[in-house]
């Protein structure tokens, strides 16, 4: 090539800003056409020491080997690591691209004819490949050679213009974006947390089983597999006492043996199998019969919504308690699959990670799509966002029991809660429980009926779900049925309502002293339990004195419990000196006393009985006085 010829290609050749990744030996850049020898690369310039070093002064000039002085060596995965998009989805490429740059970037670095050359890696100039590349190498900093992510990410935020962020593999416009950050703190959390991690990855199970004609699965952890649903009939539940139920293969050998099932779904039964799954959890429609798997000694559980859409908390709720005992008790895996594996999927894997893991949401779908591309489509990513709070506080709530529980003593003294005793259709407090009035709970209805809904967050706060999901038919969102569901368990609320602990609620107007006195009036009421005999003998004896004759009235059964309780509002009446009694056969003089509530409609005169009025046993009869 002529020197003006060389001038023009070199003219021709753009490149953009080349990073330095590894001093002197690893480099990030783009091209607008494939470098070559004559591809200007410009190394960084060699920092002056100070002129008061000797050892400034002792350089005369450049130095004669290393980096610097030889062309840099290129290389690229543009054409050989290649995404599968869905729809307008480019990335973030997946583990077992990763594990395949690690093997090409090793046997270029530790070639020996490159030891005195630099390392480019290199991507075209459009902005899908730039962020491949970059999302890529920092992966491998993290995963591989243990680079904490701030260090990993600081290069990248040299580029110039910045990476463009990812997107979801649905149909509908790309409202939720994903940015290199994200990635690798997603992929650095699941190494903390040993989730994620070459060392037991087989290169050859993954890219044979992600294929759609092999069974189409991934494993995401250690413990949870997503998959595309298998399509094989009958898709009925077969019965046990079943004929055909007995044609069913039981082992790896029958399975892979048998005539009647297709080749994906002998690999899902095998593996299954071999790799110790023990729940097989369903989202969708029913494409095959549950008793292949039953019959295998695997559970199968259906938690079918509809496509496109986000699960019910309730939902989400028992698949994370079921989830997690089946991982922490009975230590298997568990098989979660929707129509394609994606969408619905990796809401509910997503969902307990979060519960578990306390990733953040942006942290978990890119993890996901880490582990198998397209996971979590359109409004199911704001679903994840808006709930992680939700999901983190399980877990919390869960620990804190856990750990009450264990903290209690095997034969207690006390219950943790204040309990009441019902005896004879009283409600008292045992002798020994504290007089001390608890706080009120926590307001849990707006006066609409709407109790328990304090958790999580309404699924009208969503935006619409747009048609169209990766690996399937267009279908439009929804059917005419409401996706609103309770936000918070009832069984898990922690707190109670003032009224089932049984406090006295303060009337409008009433004073400190007076709602005092009938919360001491409600007390001592409930402390004399009677047993039923007691009950039916009860009796009050109301003596009036007129002249020298005294008569005397009974009343039994349930009209003696009126003695016990106030109407609300009753406001207190200080008594007045008693008058001396006439000398009335058979008369109890007292100093101070109450009208008899059988009196006050007669006399229009409310009033509050006094807490000591009470004496004797229960069983004995009360005499009270009016004087004349």
């Amino acid at each position: 090539m002529s020197a003006p010829q060389r001038t023009k290609a070199r003219t021709a050749t753009s490149f953009g800003n080349v990073i330095e990744y590894i001093q002197d030996r690893l480099y990030l850049a783009s091209y607008t056409t494939p470098p070559g020898p004559d591809t200007p690369f410009p190394y960084p310039r060699q920092q002056h020491q100070s002129p008061s070093k000797r050892s400034s002064k002792a350089q005369s000039g450049p130095v004669s080997k290393g980096p610097k002085v030889h062309p840099p060596v290129y290389f690229t995965i543009d054409n050989t690591l290649l995404y599968n998009a869905f729809h307008a989805d480019f990335g973030p490429l997946h583990i077992g691209h990763l594990y395949r740059f690690a093997v090409q970037l090793h046997e270029v670095l530790g070639d020996p004819a490159n030891e005195e050359r630099g390392v480019v890696f290199w991507s075209l100039a459009d902005s899908r490949s730039r962020a491949n590349a970059a999302c890529i190498l920092a992966c491998y900093m993290v995963l591989i050679q243990s680079w904490p992510p701030h260090l990993a990410l600081a290069p990248i935020a040299q580029m110039d213009p910045p990476c463009m962020p990812f997107r979801d593999a649905g149909y509908s416009q790309a409202d939720y974006v994903l940015n290199i950050q994200d990635v690798i703190y997603g992929v650095w959390k699941a190494k903390e947390e040993g989730l994620c991690g070459l060392k037991d990855f087989c290169l050859e199970e993954y890219e044979k089983f992600e294929r759609v004609d092999m069974g189409d699965f991934n494993w995401v952890t250690p413990d949870f597999l997503a998959f595309a649903s298998p399509q094989v009939k009958p898709v009925h539940e077969i019965a046990p006492n079943s004929p055909l139920y007995e044609t069913l293969p039981s082992t790896i050998g029958e399975v892979q043996r048998s005539s009647q099932l297709p080749g994906p779904f002998k690999n899902v039964l095998s593996h299954f199998v071999s790799r110790n799954i023990g729940l097989v959890v369903r989202l969708n429609s029913e494409l095959y019969s549950s008793s292949y798997f039953t019959k295998l000694g695997i559970q199968h559980l259906n938690m079918i919504f509809d496509d496109g859409t986000c699960p019910p908390l309730s939902l989400v709720r028992k698949f994370v308690n079921l989830a997690h005992e089946m991982i922490t008790v009975q230590k298997k895996g568990i098989a979660v699959h929707c129509k394609a594996g994606l969408g619905r999927t990796g809401c509910l894997i997503g969902a307990y990670l979060i519960y578990k893991h306390a990733f953040t949401a942006n942290e978990i779908i890119a993890y996901m799509r880490f582990m198998r591309p397209g996971m979590v489509v359109g409004p199911q990513q704001h679903w994840l966002h808006l709930n992680q709070s939700t999901f983190r506080e399980w877990w919390y709530e869960d620990t804190m029991k856990a750990k009450l529980a264990e903290m209690m003593p095997s034969t207690p003294t006390r219950s943790p809660h204040k309990q009441r005793y019902v005896s004879n259709s009283q409600t008292y407090t045992p002798p020994n429980g504290s007089q001390k009035r608890t706080a009120l709970g926590e307001i849990e209805s707006n006066g609409q009926g709407n109790v328990g809904n304090s958790i999580g967050v309404q699924e009208d706060n969503l935006p619409v779900p747009t048609p169209g999901q990766p690996r399937k038919t267009s279908k439009l969102y929804g059917n005419g049925t409401s996706m609103r569901s309770p936000l918070r368990n009832h069984e898990n609320e922690p707190f109670v309502k003032a009224e089932a602990r049984g406090e006295i609620t303060r009337t409008e107007g009433e004073t400190d002293e007076e709602w005092h006195l009938r919360q001491v009036s409600r007390r001592t009421a409930s402390r004399s339990p009677m047993t039923r005999a007691d009950k039916e003998r009860r009796a009050i004896s109301m003596v009036t004195t007129k002249t020298s004759m005294t008569s005397t009235t009974w009343k039994y059964g349930g009209e003696s419990d009126a003695e016990n309780t106030a109407p609300p509002g009753a406001r207190p009446k200080t008594p007045s000196a008693d008058k001396k009694s006439g000398s009335g056969a058979g008369s109890i003089t007292m100093g101070k006393i109450r009208a008899s509530p059988s009196r006050r409609s007669a006399e229009a005169k409310p009033g509050v009985r006094k807490t000591s009025g009470r004496v004797g046993s229960a069983g004995s009869a009360l005499a009270r006085t009016k004087p004349t």
